[in-house]
Order: C-alpha cells, then structure tokens, then sequence
C-alpha cells in the first residue's frame, strides 16, 4: 500500500513537472508571436520592414520582392567565371558586410516615402594569369547605394500590413566609396534598352534614382517586362575620365541558369576636354528557364585598372540597378 502511493505520488510529481514545462514554453511562444506579429509593430515599422525584407508577400511577380534582392542579385559571392578578355579569368566582389539606414517622411495621410540607403564592405576579387601563372588579387571596398521607396495607403485598420502597400519605387544608384570614388572617374549618364529592335525603355543619370516605377498594384508603368527568348540589346553611355577602356557589364540575377554577367563592348568614343564620351553595347536573349517575376538587374562599369592592375587603392566602379519582370 505504502509502495503505491510513494509511486502515484512520483508520478504525480512528473506530470507537475512536465505541466510547468509545457506552460513555460507556452508563454515564452505566446511572447515571440507578439514580437513578431505584424499588428504589434506602427506604421514605420512595417514599413521599414517591407522596404528591407519583402515582408507581406511571397509571390516572386509582387514587386516588393526586389528590396530583399538587392544585394544578393548583384556580384554578392565572388569572383565569377567571365566571358573572355585578354588574360582576365575571374571577377567579382564578395560581401562581407551590409549597414542599412533608413530615412521615412510623410506625404500627407495617404502616403510615405522612405529613403534606403545601402553601405556595403567586402572584397573585390580579380583571378587571371601573369606571366602564364594563375594569380590572384583581393581588394577590399566600400560602396553606397540608394533606393527610394513610396507606399500608398489602402486602410486604417489596426494591422500596419493591411494599411500600406509598395506604390513606387525607384531605379538604384551606386558607386564604390574607398578606395575610389566611383563617379569621380565614370558617370553613367543614360541607358537605353532595346526588346527585339524596339527601344522599351530609357533610364537617365547620372542619379538613377529620379527614374520612378508604379508598382503593379497601381499600373506597373516604367518597368522593362520580357518574355523568355526575347532578344535584348542594351546601350550604355557614359562619361570617363581614364585613358585606357573602362569595363561595363550587364549583371543578371542569379538563379538556377548559373550565368551571371554578360560584357558590354564600347561602340564609340569622342574625347570631351581631359575625358571621353563613349557608348557601350550588348545584345542577348533572355534564356529558357530564366526565374519568373520581378527581378533586379545591375549595369556596372569599372576602370581598367580595377581589373587589371593588382594595387589594392585602385578600385573604381559606378553602377545602377532597375527592375525588369520576366513573364509566366
């Protein structure tokens, strides 16, 4: 008798244990939802959270999955194989780190601008022979860029994702900060794209981010849209103070292609003073199986010495970045 009640009594003390157990981890989850849940966060929150990290839609054709991109849909993994120049093998910048500042204002009550802006450090890396030998260089770098996002309002509800929506948005500007100043040696001054042999759109600098696109919620105006196997030709004009051919390139998005940069070729030069005017081209198709949706594409142009001369304190690179959607 005195057996059974020792052993009811201990069962009863691990049901109070597993009891206090499952209570703790009840209320510990009821504290993460409420830090999570989107009605716990104001307005500028979620906001902020949007133009960062795609917060309320995971449908690849919404276009507020292209802040959340920005940076992995550039050069963002290192150096990358290149199509062919002279000894050059590899290249591209692999990122290290990324600070985000945000600045928001109100446009009355119906709308909010917010203002991000991107610090990104890493390494630029550069493989290609010298002297017949596989030889590498790491140069670190800085580099800024900047996109301007608006938000409509669609309610008033005690839900900050059921008030705001993303209403436009604006190409993205950029240029490294050390150990160059980008724009201090190239300025992209306009860009054309050509969709099979028709100009669809022109996009002015040199600050890219007075091009604005309506989101698709509101009209999708401005943004490139193609379908798989167009062909695209696009034009770059530029600005550069160095003697030698700078280096333009196309960046595509990467996904499960696995092709990641196409080279531009310059077409024209005309000395401008101490500078020279000169126009860059390439043509292409858009591929088979090419991801659905919005997408970020990146247009960089770099001096030759960034490339080609293996000194640390010579990197110098402006580029920009626009939206484009690839049909279903």
């Amino acid at each position: 008798m005195k057996g059974n009640i020792m052993k009811q009594a201990k069962k009863l003390s691990i049901l109070a244990v597993l009891a206090f157990l499952l209570i703790s981890i009840y209320i510990s989850g009821c504290k993460t939802d409420n830090i999570t849940d989107p009605s716990a966060q104001s307005d500028d929150e979620y906001l902020q959270s949007t133009a960062l990290n795609s917060a309320f839609s995971t449908d690849p054709d919404d276009d507020d999955n292209l802040f959340a991109t920005e940076i992995s849909d550039f050069d963002a993994n290192g150096a990358v194989f290149n199509s062919p120049i002279d000894s050059l093998l590899r290249w591209g910048r692999r990122v290290t780190n990324v600070n985000i500042n945000t600045s928001i204002s109100n446009s009355g009550d119906t709308m909010k601008n917010v203002i991000v802006t991107r610090t990104i450090t890493g390494n630029f890396i550069i493989i290609g022979y010298v002297g017949g030998n596989l030889d590498s260089t790491v140069k670190p770098y800085t580099q800024e860029q900047k996109r301007l996002i608006s938000f409509k309002r669609i309610g008033r509800n005690s839900r900050p994702r059921e008030n705001w929506r993303v209403f436009q948005y604006s190409a993205i500007d950029g240029e490294t900060k050390t150990p160059q100043t980008g724009k201090s040696n190239i300025v992209m001054s306009k860009i054309e794209f050509y969709k099979n042999n028709s100009l669809v759109l022109t996009l002015n600098g040199p600050d890219f981010t007075t091009n604005i696109f309506n989101a698709r919620r509101f009209g999708g105006n401005g943004s490139m849209e193609v379908n798989r196997g167009d062909q695209v030709r696009i034009k770059v004009y530029a600005t550069s103070n160095q003697s030698d051919t700078d280096i333009v390139s196309y960046h595509w998005a990467r996904n499960s292609f696995g092709f990641h940069r196409e080279s531009f070729v310059m077409t024209s030069q005309v000395p401008n003073g101490g500078s020279f005017d000169r126009t860059y081209e390439k043509e292409f198709n858009i591929y088979g199986n090419h991801h659905g949706g919005m997408n970020n594409a990146y247009i960089s142009a770099n001096t030759r010495s960034s490339l080609y001369d293996n000194s640390p304190s010579l990197f110098s690179s402006t580029y920009m970045g626009l939206p484009y959607r690839v049909r279903p």
